[in-house]
């Protein structure tokens, strides 16, 4: 009885712990200048790109399989760290943006504070259009739809935690 309870309490801990990373990001937007919430939303359309190139949409990341949300998010915050290693700072709060996305997929107590980050970044001012596609450019992806919110993520979709 007191390992399951035990393995709950850690399950609970860890669930709150991604719940208030995701938070977090949405406050650090929500205080941050508007170039920063623009190199954020240039990054994020970045690695959409970059996935996408790949054969991966992440705008639809709620429609794939679970294993593969698990797959991807796992391979992401891998990544994440590297490029935190590396000091990339901005590459990496990119993809930080589609982990917190992909983890919202699939425990629905983080898409409130991910459809905060989302609303955020499509409110970014006009730079991020030119930051992504000198990004887009020097990657050699090609150019995009412009910001999106991904499938499920928008204020008005209902389920994903929606209260």
């Amino acid at each position: 009885m007191e390992d399951k309870m035990f393995s709950a309490w850690k399950l609970e801990k860890a669930t709150a712990t991604l719940v208030d990373e995701a938070q977090a990001l949405a406050d650090k937007l929500a205080q941050a200048k508007p170039h920063i919430v623009e190199s954020h939303a240039a990054a994020a359309r970045f690695w959409a790109a970059s996935y996408l190139s790949a054969g991966q949409n992440l705008q639809e990341l709620i429609d794939w399989p679970s294993a593969s949300v698990a797959r991807f998010a796992s391979a992401a915050q891998a990544k994440v760290t590297t490029l935190r290693k590396k000091r990339e700072y901005e590459s990496s709060d990119g993809l930080a943006i589609w982990l917190h996305t992909a983890r919202a997929v699939t425990e629905p107590r983080i898409a409130p504070a991910v459809r905060d980050i989302w609303q955020q970044l499509l409110a970014a001012g006009p730079n991020a259009d030119s930051m992504a596609q000198d990004l887009l450019q020097d990657a050699a992806l090609p150019l995009d739809e412009g910001c999106r919110i991904p499938k499920g993520f928008n204020i008005q979709d209902e389920g994903l935690g929606s209260t």
